[in-house]
């Protein structure tokens, strides 16, 4: 805004102000402004803040000096770190600082060689600023600024009689009560501050009714809840913190999918998940060969004893024989020959699922929904994947969400959004805690260095959940580039977001799809069921287990990569090496990683460091410790580098802690580069 003084540029900021931006508990937020007036005279600025009641940090309206750029004299920056969900206010004002334009002037003119005479003027115009200003400190600081008026005021040495109101402690009095004049006020701004978890989360995904194993003909077992709780135990171990469930209700029999989608099933045939309702039930049931609602209730007590959390699938979907169907039929198209809709993408066709038509019964859907999701939130669940949101009224979710959050504002709600920005984007203002990305499709040097970029431009706006597959997507990268390609991207999707995901056959390597250029699985785990022998794998030495474990190790040893908007590329000589570094603002953690994304090939170069982005600037020589391996180097501005992919295709540094003079300046200088 424009008033007395100009306001520009303010963030956080999202849609101009029209939705809040997204923080969490813990997380560094960047207030970034541009801030300009006329003439020459010193112009100041400070963020407000306020958050909940119960916050520590600002229970009421905290004022915090803005501090210049070191590239631009009109960018200011600060930083805050929330420390309580809730809403939170940002307000930045704009001032006349009259004291920092009597300190150049004066400074100025004596450099100058002007004389107590000449400078009489000033002299007096400074001890009236300090005694106006006396008035606006606490009492027992009074004195200070009295002393330094009758000092100006005073006989002697010019110099003597100016350096009390240039001293160390009377410039940090001043910071902390500053002389303001012509106060403009700019326009607040929302930040809603979720809990730590929304931001900072690794998800495995398993299919429960998997985990049964076989028989002793061979044959699968249908897995139940029992089986499902046994089959945590290693995703714990693994280190993860959320185990996702696709649909566990019953599954529709008419129209039933087989094997690889087929519309020929077997009566083995168990379905696809996402059809949802049958005669046993709907969306508030579960499916009777994973046992009963009091399985489901201790399947979220061992869960909870084994530190995860259990996100369910939102599908917003019925199968045929789903009871919606029977009971409300106005909730779905109707063709003209009388026959309901089913699901279409052409040229895919879902004719086991029947999509609700959200503008039929707006009232009875909406209600209905919520129903089911304050059903599940009462048996403990708090965090739900929803199913393709972009195909449901945008403001469906803000409706959805909001209520919920009115009283269950932990609820944590994932977008599974694969589609254009502007849909991606816009169901993250709505409230979607957190979203699906395009990760799986950048796999060039120059793709990830552009995708990182842009997830750390929209911190807030969205939550990236990089998923490295999918049920749904096989990407070509996996299937034809080795074993070395499932350690490569899960690096990168381990350390360029707090957020990132794995569903389960990932750790096998499994990479077979259904025809060349589908990225369906073959053998699908959506139309059957999958057992896996983990164990056996792992004595052979054919899982991923063992490095997928680590790097959540890592990621929970290193407060930089629990952060999103720190994400800094670093050059390195040969397109098929990228390297990147985070800082955490708050402990000075700071962690460079360097990825071979040749899974076939050693490859080699120099990585040629920003040092000051890692508040290294000036160093000649340091210390880097490797995460992956446990070896250590000294490196400096430029270092060569080899990866080979059949021993390590990464490196991930530990580097020495930035000073804390330095950590501040580096949240700024992120906000300033990625959204100039």
């Amino acid at each position: 805004m424009t008033g007395r003084l100009g306001i520009d540029d303010v963030r956080p900021q999202v849609s101009g102000g029209a939705h809040p931006s997204k923080a969490v508990v813990g997380e560094v937020i960047p207030v970034f402004a541009v801030v300009w007036r006329e003439g020459h005279d010193a112009l100041s600025a400070t963020v407000n803040i306020k958050g909940p009641k119960t916050s520590s940090v600002a229970p009421t309206t905290r004022r915090i000096t803005m501090q210049r750029s070191e590239h631009d004299p009109d960018q200011v920056n600060a930083i805050f770190v929330p420390d309580v969900p809730g809403d939170w206010t940002v307000r930045v004002d704009a001032w006349s600082d009259p004291m920092a334009t009597w300190r150049h002037a004066v400074s100025a003119k004596i450099e100058a060689g002007q004389n107590a005479e000449q400078l009489a003027n000033d002299l007096e115009h400074g001890a009236r600023l300090f005694e106006r200003a006396a008035q606006g400190v606490p009492k027992a600081q009074r004195p200070r600024l009295l002393k330094v008026a009758e000092s100006l005021r005073g006989n002697g040495d010019l110099r003597a009689r100016v350096a009390p109101g240039m001293s160390r402690d009377t410039l940090q009095l001043l910071e902390l009560h500053p002389l303001r004049e012509l106060l403009t006020r700019g326009k607040t701004r929302k930040v809603k501050v979720e809990r730590r978890e929304a931001l900072v989360n690794s998800w495995y995904e398993l299919f429960p009714r998997s985990t049964g194993g076989w028989d002793e003909h061979g044959n699968p077992v249908h897995g139940t809840f029992q089986t499902t709780a046994d089959a945590l135990e290693r995703v714990a171990r693994m280190g993860f913190d959320t185990v996702y469930f696709p649909p566990i209700h019953p599954i529709g029999e008419v129209n039933r999918k087989g094997r690889n989608n087929t519309l020929d099933p077997t009566p083995e045939d168990v379905g696809s998940p996402w059809a949802i309702g049958s005669k046993d039930g709907g969306h508030d049931a579960v499916h009777p060969r994973l046992g009963t609602l009091k399985d489901f209730d201790a399947l979220i007590k061992r869960a909870k004893q084994l530190g995860l959390e259990v996100a369910l699938d939102l599908a917003l979907q019925c199968a045929p024989d789903h009871p919606w169907a029977e009971k409300h039929p106005e909730w779905f198209t109707v063709l003209p020959d009388g026959h309901i809709a089913y699901a279409e993408n052409p040229p895919k066709l879902y004719q086991d699922i029947y999509p609700l038509n959200f503008d039929n019964d707006t009232e009875g859907i909406y209600n209905e929904i919520l129903r089911v999701v304050l059903f599940w939130i009462k048996r403990g669940v708090k965090t739900f994947r929803v199913d393709n949101p972009h195909t449901k009224p945008a403001n469906f979710w803000e409706w959805l969400i909001a209520t919920v959050h009115e009283t269950h504002p932990d609820v944590i709600f994932l977008a599974e959004a694969f589609t254009r920005r502007p849909r991606l984007y816009g169901l993250a203002k709505l409230g979607f805690s957190q979203s699906y990305t395009y990760f799986t499709w950048q796999t060039s040097k120059y793709e990830l260095e552009q995708f990182g970029k842009e997830i750390a431009t929209m911190a807030d706006v969205s939550r990236p959940n990089i998923f490295v597959n999918t049920p749904d997507i096989l990407h070509a990268s996996l299937q034809y580039g080795g074993r070395g390609m499932f350690a490569i991207r899960s690096v990168l999707a381990a350390t360029m977001s707090p957020l990132w995901g794995v569903y389960s056959g990932y750790e096998l390597y499994e990479h077979e799809a259904v025809a060349p250029g589908s990225e369906e699985y073959n053998n699908s785990e959506k139309y059957e069921l999958r057992p896996r022998n983990y164990e056996q794998a792992l004595d052979n030495g054919d899982s991923l287990e063992p490095f997928i474990t680590m790097l959540n190790k890592i990621r929970r040893e290193n407060p930089s990569l629990q952060q999103l908007r720190n994400l800094h590329f670093h050059n390195v000589d040969n397109d098929q090496l990228i390297a990147y570094s985070k800082v955490d603002a708050l402990t000075g953690n700071a962690v460079l990683v360097v990825v071979n994304l040749d899974p076939n090939n050693a490859q080699e170069g120099t990585v040629h460091l920003d040092l000051a982005q890692l508040g290294l600037a000036g160093s000649v020589g340091f210390d880097v410790h490797d995460q992956i391996t446990g070896a250590s180097y000294t490196w400096g501005e430029h270092n060569y580098v080899r990866l080979e992919p059949w021993r390590d295709v990464a490196h991930i540094f530990v580097l020495p802690e930035v000073p804390s003079q330095r950590r501040e300046k580096l949240a700024w200088r992120e906000v300033s580069e990625y959204h100039d």
